[in-house]
C-alpha cells in the first residue's frame, strides 16, 4: 500500500501542491514551520478523516480562504481516488469519483500509523485518547465495526436527551436503552478481545525499544461489571437523578501498566515516550497482520528525538515496511535526520508551502 499522487489546495500553509511519490522512504527536510507536519495531516486525513492534531476542519484551511482541498491517488490491490473538499457550507467526500454515504464504506480503503509528539498522550491525557486508539484499530480491521459505534452513539444521545428531560418518558427511556445496549454489548466484546492481541505486541516493542526487564500489562477498565443491560438497571435511580447515561462503552478506558503500576503516575519521562512509541508499533505489526500489508507510516520528527538504542529498535519496523513496497514519510530538520537511513532515502525540500525534490546523495 502506498501513496501515489497527492493534490492540495488551500490546505494550511499550502495554496498548491501537487506531488507524486514512489513506494519507499521519503524524508521532509525543513526548518519549524515551514509545513512539513501539515503534509504529513493531509495524508492522515485521507485516511481517517480527520487531523491527528485534534484540530477541526476550519482549522485547516489556508488563512483567507474559504475551503480546502486534499486528493490523492492510493494503491493496494487496486487503484483508488480520493477526493476531500470541505468549507463552511459544503463537505464532499468521494471515493473513485462516486460520493461516499457511508463512512463504513471509506474507511480502511487507505490505512495510516502516525508517530508523533501527540502519541504520549495515549500515556498521559485523559481516556479519550486511549478508547480513540482502540476505536481507530477495530475500524480499520473489522469492517462492521463502525456502523455499530455510530448505531450507539446515536442511542447515546438520544437517551441522554431524554434522561434531561422534566418528565422522562419511560417507554421511550426503554427504547433506548434497549439500542444502547444492543450496539454497546458488541463495542464492549470487540475492545476486551481486541486488547489482549494488542498487549503481546506492545510488551514485545517495549522490551526492544527499552531493553528493561519490566512488564507492560493493556487492560480493558469497564464501568459494566457483569453486562450493560444489567448494569443499565441498576444505575437507573442515579440516572434519572443525574440526567445522564453513567455506564457504557463510552466510559471506558485502557489501563496501561507499567511493572504493575499505571504508567502515568509512576513512568518516567522516558518510560512514558517509549510506551507511547510501543503502543504505535504494535498497531502498526497489528494491522500488518491483520490486512498482510503494512500501513503507510508517518513519522512526525520521531527518529531525532530517539536515543541510539531507541532508534535501534524501531528500524526493523520501517525495514518491513520498505521490504513489502510500502511507504514510510518522515519530517526532520538538517540537525536530526536519520542518518542510517541515508542510502534508501527519497529527500525533499519543504519550505514556505512548497516541497521541492532534493538531488540524491
Amino acid at each position: 500500500m502506498h501513496l501515489a499522487r497527492l493534490r492540495l489546495r488551500n490546505f494550511r500553509n499550502y495554496a498548491r501542491l501537487d506531488a507524486t511519490f514512489e513506494p519507499g522512504f521519503h524524508l521532509l527536510l525543513g526548518r519549524n514551520a515551514q509545513g512539513k507536519t501539515n503534509i504529513l495531516e493531509a495524508i492522515y486525513l485521507l485516511a481517517t478523516l480527520r487531523s491527528f492534531r485534534g484540530v477541526g476542519n476550519p482549522d485547516l484551511v489556508r488563512f483567507g480562504q474559504s475551503g480546502y482541498l486534499v486528493a490523492a491517488g492510493v494503491v493496494s490491490d487496486v487503484t483508488h481516488e480520493i477526493r476531500i473538499y470541505w468549507s463552511r457550507r459544503e463537505r464532499q467526500i468521494t471515493l473513485d469519483g462516486q460520493p461516499v454515504r457511508r463512512l463504513a464504506d471509506f474507511l480502511g480503503t487507505f490505512r495510516v500509523t502516525v508517530f508523533c509528539t501527540e502519541d504520549l498522550f495515549l500515556i498521559k491525557g485523559t481516556a479519550r485518547h486511549r478508547r480513540r486508539f482502540l476505536d481507530l484499530l477495530l475500524t480499520q480491521t473489522e469492517p462492521d465495526y463502525l456502523a455499530w459505534w455510530q448505531r450507539y452513539w446515536r442511542a447515546l444521545r438520544a437517551r441522554n436527551a431524554l434522561l434531561k428531560q422534566a418528565a422522562v418518558d419511560a417507554t421511550a427511556l426503554e427504547g433506548f436503552t434497549r439500542e444502547l445496549v444492543t450496539a454497546g454489548q458488541i463495542l464492549l466484546d470487540r475492545r476486551r478481545r481486541l486488547v489482549p492481541r494488542v498487549a503481546e505486541r506492545v510488551q514485545e516493542a517495549y522490551h526492544r525499544i527499552a531493553g528493561g526487564a519490566e512488564e507492560v500489562r493493556l487492560r480493558y477498565q469497564s464501568t459494566v461489571n457483569s453486562d450493560l443491560a444489567s448494569e443499565l438497571a441498576r444505575v437507573r435511580p442515579r440516572e434519572l437523578a443525574r440526567k445522564v447515561t453513567l455506564v457504557g462503552p463510552h466510559l471506558d478506558d485502557l489501563d496501561i501498566l507499567l511493572a504493575d503500576r499505571p504508567a502515568a503516575a509512576f513512568a518516567s519521562e522516558g518510560q512514558k515516550r517509549s510506551l507511547a512509541l510501543a503502543l504505535k508499533m504494535a498497531q502498526a505489526e497489528y494491522l500488518t497482520e491483520v490486512h498482510g500489508v503494512p500501513p503507510v507510516l508517518l513519522l512526525d520528527d520521531v527518529m531525532g528525538e530517539l536515543d541510539r538504542s531507541r532508534r535501534a529498535a524501531f528500524l526493523p519496523l520501517l525495514e518491513r515496511a520498505h521490504q513489502a513496497r510500502s511507504q514510510v514519510f518522515m519530517t526532520a530538520t538538517e540537525e536530526n535526520w536519520p542518518r542510517e537511513l541515508a542510502p534508501r532515502l527519497r529527500r525533499w525540500r519543504v519550505e514556505s508551502g512548497t516541497l521541492t525534490p532534493l538531488p540524491d546523495n
